[in-house]
């Protein structure tokens, strides 16, 4: 367990809970979304300010059930804890909030009128990353993303009062799934060596004594033999290839959104993809390195959305 996530449980945990206002509650959510963020801050300053406070309260969700299902010493504690969490919810939406992120997160949820479902999806998520570590098919890693991913990409709409139908919601997922995947195959190295996990669905994998092999050449940094090298470059090649059309389909979904929205959705979608072509420029070698965005680059990303939104305002 971290040093940062122990001391808040020790303030905003399941034995203790410091009250808050709903303005303090706000604040604090606010600094957790703009100090701790990973390819973009949910602050940044495409989102309409009449939505930042919610957008803070959701991101603060994601990130406490995030840090409770991966900080902890053990699935057991993680498991405990991810109860809890789920127990805040459900006291969330019967109108009594104690913890801070419940706090912020209730008057967004009344406001927006937004379902429970959603977020337990999310909880479910982290649970299940406690009791399944490897996946046998690709139709089990994208089950994955629809609680892990999804739920974001529909939360996000409904705040920013989007329609709520079919198509929208579907065209969010494929974007959502993909960012999720891109996720998996970026962190290939970092996920089997901190969390012991293996996104990769093993009906991919043609690879002799794969997983050993894996984890040798992420722990001492080159790999054990001279062909893995090339066989693992293309097990990640075929994922990659496999992720792009979820990209191109959810980039359908821009011009059905408001030009409020459509700009800091474009955005992540963005970001995604230049992450994806990071790990194709980086030869697909993610079982060594983590391919990721730079400060440069995610400023160039933000610019041009920014750029972007300004003139369709102008020109509306």
């Amino acid at each position: 367990m971290t040093t940062t996530i122990a001391k808040q449980l020790d303030v905003y945990g399941p034995e203790h809970c410091r009250t808050l206002s709903l303005e303090d509650a706000r604040r604090w959510c606010r600094r957790l979304a703009g100090r701790r963020y990973e390819n973009f801050s949910v602050l940044s300053s495409l989102v309409p300010k009449s939505r930042r406070d919610d957008f803070a309260a959701l991101y603060a969700f994601c990130r406490w059930a995030d840090d409770l299902g991966d900080e902890m010493e053990s699935p057991d504690r993680a498991l405990e804890l991810l109860q809890w969490w789920r127990r805040e919810l459900e006291q969330c939406f019967g109108g009594e909030p104690r913890h801070p992120v419940f706090i912020a997160l209730a008057p967004t949820i009344k406001r927006h009128d937004l379902p429970i479902e959603p977020f337990d999806n999310l909880i479910r998520a982290f649970e299940q990353d406690q009791t399944v570590t490897r996946y046998d098919t690709w139709d089990q890693v994208v089950g994955y993303c629809r609680l892990s991913a999804d739920p974001v990409g529909r939360l996000v709409l409904m705040i920013a009062g989007e329609p709520r139908t079919d198509e929208l919601f579907e065209l969010s997922d494929a974007i959502c799934t993909g960012l999720q995947l891109t996720n998996h195959w970026q962190d290939v190295r970092r996920d089997v060596l901190d969390r012991d996990r293996i996104y990769i669905p093993r009906e991919l994998i043609t690879i002799e004594n794969f997983e050993q092999r894996l984890i040798e050449t992420a722990r001492h940094g080159h790999a054990p033999d001279r062909e893995f090298f090339g066989e693992s470059r293309e097990l990640v090649r075929t994922c990659v290839q496999r992720t792009w059309p979820l990209f191109e389909r959810g980039e359908g979904l821009l011009p059905l959104l408001s030009p409020a929205t459509r700009p800091f959705v474009g955005l992540f979608l963005a970001g995604g993809v230049r992450v994806l072509r990071s790990i194709e420029a980086w030869n697909y070698e993610t079982v060594l390195f983590r391919p990721k965005l730079g400060a440069v680059a995610k400023l160039m990303l933000l610019a041009r959305a920014w750029f972007a939104s300004h003139r369709r305002r102008e020109a509306a």
